[in-house]
């Protein structure tokens, strides 16, 4: 499965908002320009999320958006379903070969365990400690 930019920039908006969650309505603009994406991409991306729920608007001079819950209850599976739509590595079929439809369901399985694990709170307080792979070269 590939996420596409609408879910990353998506997780960007989530991640910003909870980053300055108890600090009032944060503009688009203001994502934008830190991240030095497109503001009219970002209006474009929070709107399904506006309607699922996720943040809230706040119109006025000093307005944008909030979350709508806390960054421990919002997961990047809520946000990765709402703008990419159902988590599936491939399209399978019950015609299928019944190992690789169970391979797919694993994957699927296995994907959808670790975006619905992971809240905005985890991310946001994610500390870098290096790769397990920094250290090793790989030949074929």
């Amino acid at each position: 499965m590939k996420i596409s930019t609408k879910g990353r920039y998506g997780l960007t908006i989530m991640m910003e908002l909870a980053n300055r969650m108890g600090e009032g309505p944060t503009s688009l603009k203001s994502i934008a320009e830190r991240h030095q994406l497109s503001e009219h991409y970002l209006e474009q991306l929070v709107a399904p999320l506006r309607n699922a729920g996720l943040v809230k608007s706040i119109r006025g001079a000093y307005g944008g958006y909030i979350l709508s819950k806390s960054p421990e209850q919002v997961t990047a599976g809520e946000v990765i379903r709402v703008l990419e739509g159902p988590i599936s590595p491939v399209d399978f079929t019950e015609e299928d070969d019944p190992a690789k439809r169970d391979l797919w369901i694993r994957i699927r399985d296995s994907i959808a365990d670790v975006l619905d694990s992971t809240t905005l709170a985890n991310l946001i307080s994610f500390e870098d400690k290096g790769s397990k792979n920094d250290n090793y070269m790989f030949y074929i």
